[in-house]
């Protein structure tokens, strides 16, 4: 999947889950275009036409455009009467018969990479419920952007290139285990399954390097938490590193020494490497 298509599925996500949590009718965003200052209309649920369908909106030109230029949420009571913006796209917003609407920009470090709408095909305010629960579809929408891009760096890191003699000496090596953390960190914020996947290949990559398997069968989290423990971490750490709760790190950690046969810390973590399970 590209990363234009993933980051529309983020958009697509987002409107469903604001339409679910406002009740408003009708939401439809998209991503800026790679190199210009317009926002692409590429997502629509509860519309009842095609008037918004691949709709270019030019930063500063409308409502949309207003939201990416300032890169803050704006809204409007009634579109086509609004002196609070311009008009370039009043007929395709009469077109759907939409009156009150409200647009938050989707910012990523500090650069807006796309806009969500939704609207009433009514003229009365919206909100702050409905202004609220935008603005956190569209932080849902820079989180997964965020954990994407790192992702990404994060699988590109992990390909270094060929050196002469040992490879896995010294320096390279502690770099291979961490990026192996990083990436076994991070996989579980990725919503993509195929970018997921791609990121859990990698690490099998790294730690094929490290030893041939012993026969010891680890689950993902008991991996993940040796993985933060390897790297240092205490439970709390790994904890929030992973998303859950530490007396949950100390549950996979306690099943993962016992298979391994350890009874510290230090030495599950050994005998992980000897059996080839982290690098």
């Amino acid at each position: 999947m590209t990363t234009e298509a993933s980051g529309a599925a983020e958009i697509r996500g987002a409107l469903v889950r604001l339409r679910r949590a406002t009740g408003l009718p009708v939401a439809f965003g998209g991503l800026v275009e790679p190199g210009r200052p317009r926002v692409r209309i590429s997502e629509l649920t509860g519309t009842a036409t095609l008037a918004l369908s691949a709709l270019a909106v030019t930063s500063g030109n409308g409502l949309g455009g207003k939201a990416v230029a300032l890169a803050r949420p704006c809204a409007v009571t009634d579109y086509s009467l609004s002196r609070q913006i311009s008009h370039e796209y009043d007929a395709a917003v009469a077109a759907e018969g939409l009156r009150s609407v409200l647009a938050v920009p989707v910012v990523v470090r500090r650069r807006v990479r796309g806009v969500l709408y939704g609207a009433l095909r009514s003229a009365q305010p919206l909100g702050d419920r409905a202004l609220s629960a935008a603005v956190a579809a569209a932080r849902d929408v820079e989180q997964a952007l965020v954990a994407r891009e790192e992702a990404r760096a994060l699988l590109a890191a992990s390909r270094p290139e060929p050196v002469t003699g040992d490879p896995w000496g010294g320096t390279a090596w502690e770099q291979v285990r961490e990026a192996h953390a990083a990436l076994r960190a991070l996989a579980p914020r990725i919503t993509d399954p195929a970018l997921r996947a791609e990121l859990l290949t990698a690490c099998g990559l790294l730690t094929a390097a490290a030893a041939p398997a012993a026969g010891v069968v680890l689950t993902p989290r008991e991996v993940d938490v040796l993985t933060c423990v390897a790297a240092g971490a205490t439970n709390a750490t790994a904890a929030a590193r992973l998303g859950i709760r530490p007396e949950t790190v100390k549950g996979y950690l306690r099943s993962a020494m016992r298979k391994l046969g350890a009874h510290t810390r230090g030495e599950a973590v050994a005998a992980a490497r000897r059996a080839g399970v982290l690098p």
